[in-house]
This record gives structure tokens, C-alpha cells and sequence, in this order.
């Protein structure tokens, strides 16, 4: 199984290669020094494939692309720099994998190919955005593949959950993978900038990184966006979808340099992998049922990230495989505080039953507030999952402790899990099926018998 080794932010001044500079690359020395300390460092990971986000490949308004050539070329000559070239051969098996599973996963994902060349007269020689930070990469290290990525703009949101893709594909194949997220930061930072001055550009540079240092990922997705459009930046954008690669990933952030004496930002930031994956909210006890850290980590997720966590790997076989209908149970301080389920399956499989139904349980039953990020720690959870219904002619075929009960009339519907705390006998069960039903006792309704598998 491949994993992500580390993720780095780069920017991609072609002023900093000395071919192009001729001299006045020192005038940025100190970036200069963080560009050949990230290079060591990725050196020193040997990773199989290296990953790069750049702003300046084909960015389309509606879909991210993915570079799908064999082998990808690159020079520096529009810069005046005929002799800084590079080949590199492209990971064609992550490249296709990432395009299909996020086509699969609703984000549209375009393969830069001769065809796609051909469609919108694209030049696919790499971009100086993917140049630039692999100039300084290949000094100290070569032996990698290359997958090349360029963003789209497309939701905050979504940049970030084709990164969470990303990061699974990664899982599923056989490299060690290191990340590069390319983009320089405000583009108008002094009265000399190449697209004027406005102060909030240092505000912008400021914020980002202290963000970043911090890992504080839902403040960087709920940035200011008039604040990002009128700082000029361009690397906002391949930080969003570096983020979601990491997403669960125990890193430790460290800002390495921040300047900008041509008027534009340059930062370079490193995320070096430690553990594995989280052990805090977003990872519960290993030991735990696997039924029941799913729901915990999809609620905590949603109410964490806004998001819908995509199906995790490593679950029992059945959770991918078989369909059923679930509920979903929390309680705090032994009192209930949400339930949801499905009576019958809705989604692909019990996985997905299991994520929808626990972020509903936790956001929507109309009997609770909604709950908040703060009581997440105190949420006990459990999971039923459900036999088919079968329809009842007489009350003895029941037992409250096996069987939980559906009453039935036109479209009304009321639900009772067995076994529950205080309801003892059959009458105890169906009565309050039928008050949730909004059913009257003496009303002929239909009357269904189910059993579940709880997990807690």
C-alpha cells in the first residue's frame, strides 16, 4: 500500500533559476535556501513518484486536469532559458486512476492528451509552475515519477475532496509519494508588484501561513474570499488540494522561509508525515466496532469539515458488499441525543447507509438541535443494522427484545428498534410506533416485524 511520505508549498519564480536571473536570483537568496533544503529533504524520502499541483498547466473553469502523456517534457525557453529542460516520466497508472475515480466521485477530471490538446489547442509541455520547484528537486534527486496536476476553479470545497481522492488512489496503488503544492502567494505586496499594490496582500500572506503553521485547515477553507481575489495569488488554489491529500494525516507543519522583494510572495512550507493517521476525533480507538467508528468518524467529519467523509478503506467486507437498511443512535450523558435510519437500503452499500444515516442522526432529527463540535467528545454511538421486514398478521409473532416493529398506513410510517430501554411488551412497542406514525390505534394499518444486528 502506498502512502503519502510528505507535502511541501513552493512557489515557482522563474527569476530564482540562475539561467534566468543572471544575477539578480540572489536578491531572493533566502528562498533560494528553503528551495534547496526541501530538495535535500525529498532526497532524503526517495519517494517513487513525486506529485506536483501547479496554477499553470490547463486550468479549465469547471474541471481540474490531469497530465496523461508517457513521458512529460518541459523547458524554460519562453524565459530566455533555451537550455534548462526536463523529461520526466509520467506515473500513467496513478495519473488514469486519479481521473477515474474522480470523474466516479462527481468532480470532473480531464486528461491532458493529444486529444484534449487537439480540442482546445493546449501546448503540453510542462508549465514553469512544475519547472521551476523540479529544477532544484532534480539537483538532488531523479529517480521518481512524475504526476502532474492542474487545478481547476472549482469549489474551495470540492479542490479539497479531490484531494481526499487523490490521497486514497495513493492508498490503493504501490508508490511512496511526495507532494508538491506550487503556487506563489499575493502578487501585490509592494508599490513595484507586477499587479499593484494593495495592503491586504501582506495581510493575505500573513494569514495563509500562520494558517498553514497551524494546520488549521477549516479557517484556510473559510478564508475571505474577496481577500484571496484582491491579494492576486495563485498558489490558493494547489493548497486547497494538498490539504485534502493530507486530510487525517498526522503532519508536522513548519513554515521554512516568506519573502517577496519583486513584489510577489514567495513562501515555502514543509508537512512532514509522522504517524500514520490521526488518533484524535477524526480516528477512534482502533479497537472499536468497526460499524460504530464509522459512524464516529463520518459525523465528526461532516461537523469538522462540511463535507461527507468518502468511504474509508480497511472495513469488514461485508460493510462494501452487501446493502441493507441502518439506523444510526447517539446518546450523551445516557440520554439520546439523535437518531436516523433507513427502514431500507438508499445507498450502494451498508458503508454509505452508515455515513448519510449518522450525519442526519447527529444534523436533522427534528427532536434535537443539531449537535455541535463540542459535544463531539461526549457522543456514545451505535449502529443497527436491519433484516428485511416482514409483514405480521398477529401480535404474537412479536417480541420487543428480537424484533422491532413498523407500522404502516398510506404514508404514514413509524419505526421502533428492538430492545430498547423501558418498552417491555409488545402493546409498549406498537403504541409508540404508532404515535411517531401519527397513526390511530383503532385505524387499520400494516404492521411489519424486523431484526437488526446492534453494535456498540
Amino acid at each position: 500500500m502506498g502512502k503519502v511520505l510528505a507535502s511541501f508549498l513552493t512557489p515557482h519564480p522563474p527569476i530564482i533559476i540562475p539561467e534566468v536571473g543572471k544575477g539578480e536570483e540572489k536578491r531572493i537568496q533566502k528562498t533560494i535556501d528553503a528551495m534547496d533544503e526541501v530538495s535535500k529533504k525529498i532526497s532524503s524520502l526517495k519517494p517513487q513518484t513525486i506529485l506536483i499541483i501547479s496554477p499553470h498547466g490547463y486550468v479549465f473553469r469547471d474541471a481540474v486536469c490531469v497530465h496523461g502523456m508517457q513521458e512529460l517534457l518541459g523547458d524554460l525557453s519562453y524565459f530566455g532559458a533555451h537550455n534548462v529542460n526536463m523529461s520526466f516520466e509520467n506515473n500513467i497508472v496513478m495519473a488514469e486512476k486519479i481521473i477515474e475515480e474522480a470523474n466516479s466521485h462527481g468532480i470532473r477530471c480531464l486528461k491532458a492528451d493529444e486529444k484534449l490538446s487537439e480540442r482546445y489547442s493546449l501546448d503540453l509541455e510542462l508549465d514553469h509552475g512544475t519547472i521551476v520547484p523540479l529544477y532544484f528537486v532534480a539537483k538532488q534527486y531523479s529517480k521518481f515519477k512524475l504526476v502532474h496536476i492542474s487545478y481547476g476553479f472549482l469549489r474551495f470545497e470540492e479542490l479539497y475532496r479531490f484531494g481526499t481522492i487523490i490521497q486514497k488512489v495513493i492508498k490503493s496503488l504501490e508508490d511512496d509519494v511526495v507532494v508538491i503544492a506550487s503556487g506563489d502567494l499575493s502578487h501585490k505586496l509592494t508599490m513595484n508588484s507586477p499587479n499593484g499594490y494593495t495592503p491586504k496582500g501582506k495581510i493575505f500572506d500573513e494569514r495563509i501561513l500562520e494558517l498553514l503553521g497551524q494546520m488549521k485547515v477549516d479557517d484556510i477553507l473559510g478564508m475571505d474570499k474577496g481577500l484571496i481575489e484582491e491579494a492576486a495569488e495563485c498558489g490558493f488554489r494547489s493548497i486547497l488540494i494538498m490539504l485534502g491529500i493530507l486530510d487525517s494525516i498526522n503532519v508536522v507543519p513548519r513554515i521554512i522561509s516568506h519573502e517577496g522583494p519583486f513584489g510577489v510572495g514567495y513562501g515555502v512550507a514543509e508537512f512532514i508525515v509522522k504517524d500514520d493517521y490521526k488518533n484524535n476525533g477524526m480516528e477512534a480507538d482502533k479497537k472499536m466496532d468497526p460499524y460504530v467508528r464509522l459512524a464516529k468518524q463520518s459525523l465528526e467529519y461532516y461537523i469538522t469539515r462540511h463535507m461527507i467523509i468518502p468511504v474509508p478503506e480497511g472495513l469488514p467486507e461485508e460493510m462494501y458488499n452487501k446493502r441493507a437498511g441502518t439506523f444510526v443512535s447517539l446518546k450523551k450523558g445516557g440520554e439520546l441525543r439523535g437518531c436516523i435510519g433507513t427502514i431500507s437500503p438508499v445507498r450502494k452499500n451498508i458503508a454509505e447507509e452508515i455515513i448519510h444515516n449518522a450525519v442526519s442522526a447527529g444534523t436533522e432529527d427534528p427532536r434535537f438541535y443539531p449537535v455541535t463540535e463540542d459535544e463531539l467528545s461526549a457522543i456514545v454511538y451505535s449502529v443497527d443494522v436491519l433484516s428485511k421486514p416482514e409483514p405480521v398478521k398477529d401480535r404474537s409473532f412479536l417480541d420487543p427484545k428480537r424484533y422491532g416493529v413498523i407500522v404502516k398506513k398510506g404514508f404514514r410510517t413509524g419505526v421502533l428498534l428492538p430492545d430498547l430501554e423501558g418498552v417491555d411488551s409488545v402493546d409498549e412497542q406498537i403504541n409508540i410506533a404508532l404515535r411517531k406514525a401519527g397513526i390511530v390505534p383503532n385505524e387499520d394499518y400494516e404492521l411489519y416485524r424486523f431484526e437488526v444486528v446492534r453494535h456498540e
